[in-house]
């Protein structure tokens, strides 16, 4: 961990954080009006595609966002899809209508495939991306492991996307499952690194939600050691209810990073308990002043 001195903590920890990014699904997006009431023009924001959806809602909310001043970031499941024509008749949907050049490739949370595709790589190598010219790719990084992919295969993986990055000069890039605590990304990143990756990797990072939220995601999504982190904290069932903000999981990344060259290169927040006060917390550390207690490791906005 990095020693810095307290007068530079919040400097550092805005510097970590950077250019934010944030997701949302169809059915949240619904309930905004206008996203600049709570986002700045000019933020990134994924949008969802979960197994049952319809991708048209996806690409409806794209629209919504780059309207609002938003850059939108569809995201597409491997699993999914049913075939190479849809994905090549949504690609191009997508390229005439928002000039889109950005997307986020994940396997997707359906153990059997609904058509042609298993996984992201097979989506890749389609070849449709470069034909379309949609250049900026996020892939998904596994700093616990995966429940559904082997450690082997998820080392293939990293080496096969590297690989790709490198053939065709496109701007790949990991943005991992969120996780609670900074231990196990620090020592996944270290580790992939000394395993030849040089993707740059945004960390997920839980957005405000109560503790009980916290947990169902979690368990919902297989999160491994962090977890820890969640179950210490529920052992008193009085905080079951209460909001908890991710201050020392930001904290002890941003000291570990400072002045570290490393494949870290920002965060992706998962509003798990609703965009609008996740969207608030990130803007006031990423804007505003604030303190650093760091005794308790919080952050006093």
């Amino acid at each position: 961990m990095q020693d810095i001195d307290n007068n530079s903590l919040e400097s550092t920890i805005k510097q970590f954080i950077g250019d934010w990014t944030i997701e949302v699904t169809p059915g949240g997006a619904k309930k905004i009006t206008d996203f600049r009431e709570y986002l700045k023009p000019g933020t990134t924001v994924y949008i969802t595609f979960l197994p049952g959806s319809d991708f048209s809602d996806t690409i409806h909310t794209a629209h919504k966002l780059r309207e609002d001043g938003m850059i939108p970031v569809p995201h597409l499941a491997a699993r999914s899809i049913p075939s190479e024509t849809w994905l090549t008749n949504h690609l191009e949907k997508m390229k005439r209508e928002l000039t889109l050049d950005h997307v986020l490739l994940i396997g997707g949370g359906v153990s059997t495939p609904v058509g042609d595709f298993e996984d992201t790589m097979q989506l890749l190598d389609t070849g449709l991306f470069e034909k379309f010219d949609i250049n900026n790719i996020g892939v998904a990084g596994h700093p616990e492991g995966s429940p559904d992919i082997s450690n082997d295969a998820i080392q293939s993986a990293m080496e096969w996307k590297n690989n790709y990055a490198a053939r065709t000069g496109f701007s790949l890039y990991m943005t991992t499952q969120f996780i609670f605590e900074a231990t196990p990304v620090i020592e996944w990143e270290a580790r992939i690194s000394n395993s030849g990756n040089r993707l740059p990797i945004k960390v997920g990072v839980p957005g405000i939600a109560t503790l009980k939220t916290l947990l169902n995601h979690a368990r919902a999504c297989g999160i491994g050691p962090s977890m820890r982190f969640l179950t210490r904290q529920a052992r008193n069932v009085s905080k079951l209810m209460h909001p908890i903000s991710p201050d020392a999981l930001i904290l002890d990344l941003a000291r570990h990073y400072a002045g570290r060259e490393s494949s870290i290169a920002g965060i992706h927040v998962y509003p798990l308990g609703g965009l609008k006060k996740s969207a608030a917390w990130f803007s006031t550390v990423s804007d505003q002043e604030f303190e650093v207690d760091l005794a308790e490791k919080r952050l006093i906005l």
